[in-house]
């Protein structure tokens, strides 16, 4: 068994030792609970849910059903004009 320590700061907060964060698979904006079972506490990571990742990366753009509409139409041009264009020079 391996025993690594880490100082409490004033505000009460731990950094987790590299060796640690790696043994759980954890990186920047994971979550942990701590489980008490009697006088011990374990850490372990918490899993990933779709759930827990919405809104976790902003939108592109905000995309409207015209713009949608627009977009649809270009492509149909675009592609007749490829076919036009194919006709013209077989």
């Amino acid at each position: 068994m391996q025993e690594i320590v880490s100082t409490i700061s004033s505000k009460g907060q731990i950094t987790l030792p590299s060796a640690v964060r790696k043994r759980l698979g954890l990186s920047k904006g994971d979550k942990v609970a701590f489980v008490i079972e009697g006088a011990d506490v374990r850490l372990k990571p918490v899993p990933r849910t779709v759930s827990s990742l919405y809104g976790s990366v902003p939108p592109l753009r905000t995309n409207t059903a015209d713009d949608f509409e627009k977009q649809i139409e270009e492509a149909v041009e675009d592609e007749a004009a490829r076919i036009a264009a194919h006709l013209e020079h077989p």
